[in-house]
């Protein structure tokens, strides 16, 4: 039976409060963008209907007014440049909401392509490892470094990639720029399978 030292297992305890933490945050800001996106498509159909209310009593005054041949004619296209002016002013507001709406479906789609990657196998080049934790190497603002603990060592791995091909050949480059000891590494839910064959 295999025998886990006290302070492996600290970390180890230590590593999956951080993960979840970590994991919270996520579903916390995904939460967010949705409750935001809600609320900008809730307003775009509201401006929607504001904008069909626009357009028949624009085209309610220009009927009414093109009858007209008299003076109250000049004061009819006066309101309707004023309505026009609105139209265009609440177009504006449609095109930055679509803006904003885009934006946040391109968070969304970040943060779930984040949480499959962390659920399926992948790839990346691990470059060096450390006895301690040198967590200033890799800040969580990075989203293409992996820094996985691998007993008794910590690796610091650059790139994530589906098939093995893209890692290999990423590797190569970082060779040919003098990182001579990079390899390729499998990972599967934040822990390390195995190395690979660098050919």
């Amino acid at each position: 039976m295999p025998f886990i030292e006290e302070n492996d297992l600290l970390d180890l305890h230590k590593d999956i409060e951080k993960s979840q933490i970590i994991n919270e945050r996520l579903l916390d800001q995904i939460q967010y963008k949705n409750k935001d996106l809600r609320k900008i498509k809730i307003q775009r159909n509201i401006l929607g209907g504001v904008t069909a209310f626009i357009f028949l009593g624009i085209f309610g005054i220009w009927s009414y007014f093109s009858g007209l041949r008299t003076s109250n004619n000049f004061r009819g296209q006066e309101m309707l440049t004023e309505v026009v002016d609105s139209l265009d002013t609440f177009r504006t507001r449609i095109d930055n909401l679509k803006a904003q709406n885009e934006e946040l479906s391109l968070v969304k789609e970040f943060y779930l392509a984040k949480e499959f990657l962390e659920k399926e196998k992948i790839y990346s080049v691990q470059v060096k490892s450390f006895v301690d934790s040198n967590a200033a190497l890799a800040p969580e603002a990075l989203t293409n470094t992996l820094f996985v603990k691998t007993n008794p060592f910590y690796a610091y791995s650059l790139g994530i990639f589906e098939t093995i091909e893209e890692a290999r050949s990423f590797r190569k480059e970082l060779i040919d720029m003098g990182i001579k000891d990079a390899f390729v590494a499998s990972y599967k839910d934040g822990q390390r399978v195995k190395i690979e064959d660098p050919y």
